[in-house]
């Protein structure tokens, strides 16, 4: 009998809940314990070992299949999320308890004073006898999976991302239903952008990678797509979606845009205070863009932020059932004691890799065979021998 902890990190997707329920599922019928770390890492670095039995109840708790009976229904994750990093926390986001041990303290590269509190964790986990540990969540989340391997601890992970962009695996759970809400809101768009015949541009999360604006523009049909991996000329915009829009007998163009743009020479927008991983929250690319395509064009705009609407809701067929068997996978894999893997899509073909490989390389359109750069625009021409999702 093994006593398994699951956790998810990081942004939410749909198909989080249905890979939980399959991994619960799956453990009890053979015997083993499962138990649900809740806020991602932040539930292993907020448990206090001096605290009551109902307090830690807070941040872990034991999961059976009553429990999880009908979480695959709905989107999101019942366990909670967190960006937290035990192992590069920042002041404010130490937890009371733990003000004034004694941990690793470090400049990251933002010249941040961060506090490393992996030793507080690997008590916890010893204190709560889990053998293996099961991270769902993307590299930032799966980052710190890999150092708990590092660490000793037996680790299996899962990974999931809106944005499809964890390297090693063609596949995260999310990304479909993604693409599947974008494309529906993008039509849903087309009714406003043509009665009103307007330029329409619509902003989609994707930080580094520009996939899923880039497939639904693709799939959908939109006019021009900008993505995070090629800077764009906002005159040279200008002048191909006003060509689209004398052309389109309706009188109205759209276009998509990755959060992660930027113009030529410019900067990627973002504020805010940066996360556990260094990151400040991405967005308003879009409306920039609207704003320099209004002036440059004498023409109305719609600007429309997708945003947290692409990841919410349930999931499609496809995530529940990538979902499912990346949950299958985790699960045979600790039963055949295969530690220090990621479940992966590649090819087609389920398969696992080293999870050190999601640091070895970053995940990116691949321009040349994908996307015109000088018509700013989905450019695909054969996909012979490419994967489902083209990347």
């Amino acid at each position: 009998m093994l006593r398994i902890g699951v956790l998810t990190g990081g942004g939410d997707v749909p198909g989080l809940n249905p890979c939980i329920k399959q991994i619960v599922y799956r453990a009890e019928d053979a015997g083993h314990e499962i138990y649900g770390i809740r806020r991602g890492w932040g539930g292993l670095l907020n448990y206090n070992l001096d605290s009551t039995e109902e307090e830690r109840k807070e941040w872990v708790e034991k999961l059976d299949k009553k429990r999880v009976r009908t979480i695959d229904r709905t989107g999101g994750t019942f366990l909670h999320t967190s960006r937290t990093n035990p192992g590069s926390v920042v002041g404010k986001g130490i937890p009371e308890f733990l003000k004034g041990m004694d941990v690793p303290v470090r400049k990251d590269k933002h010249d941040r004073e961060v506090y490393d509190y992996t030793g507080h964790v690997l008590k916890v986990l010893d204190h709560l006898g889990l053998d293996v540990l099961i991270p769902i969540g993307g590299d930032d989340t799966l980052s710190f999976g890999e150092r708990m391997h590092r660490e000793g601890m037996k680790v299996v992970a899962i990974p999931k991302t809106m944005d499809n962009d964890v390297y090693g695996t063609d596949y995260c759970i999310g990304f479909s239903t993604a693409v599947t809400r974008s494309v529906e809101f993008i039509h849903n768009l087309r009714t406003s952008a043509g009665s009103h015949e307007r330029i329409a541009v619509v902003e989609l999360f994707g930080r580094n990678s520009g996939e899923t604006s880039l497939i639904a523009a693709y799939l959908s049909g939109v006019d021009r797509a900008i993505i995070s991996e090629v800077p764009f000329s906002a005159h040279r915009l200008a002048e191909l979606i006003m060509e689209d829009k004398n052309d389109n007998p309706s009188h109205y163009a759209m276009m998509t845009i990755s959060e992660g743009a930027r113009m030529e020479e410019g900067e990627i927008i973002q504020a805010g205070e940066r996360d556990a991983y260094g990151h400040q929250k991405l967005g308003g690319i879009g409306e920039i863009t609207g704003e320099l395509l209004k002036n440059l064009t004498g023409h109305n705009i719609i600007y429309q932020q997708v945003a947290y609407l692409m990841r919410s809701g349930a999931p499609d067929s496809l995530d529940l059932m990538v979902a499912a068997n990346y949950a299958q996978m985790a699960m045979s894999l600790v039963e055949q004691s295969r530690f220090g893997r990621m479940v992966a899509l590649q090819r087609g073909l389920y398969t696992d890799i080293n999870l050190s490989t999601i640091s070895q390389g970053v995940k990116r359109v691949n321009v040349a065979e994908l996307y015109d750069v000088e018509q700013y625009r989905p450019k695909v021409r054969h996909v012979f021998g490419m994967p489902m999702f083209l990347m």
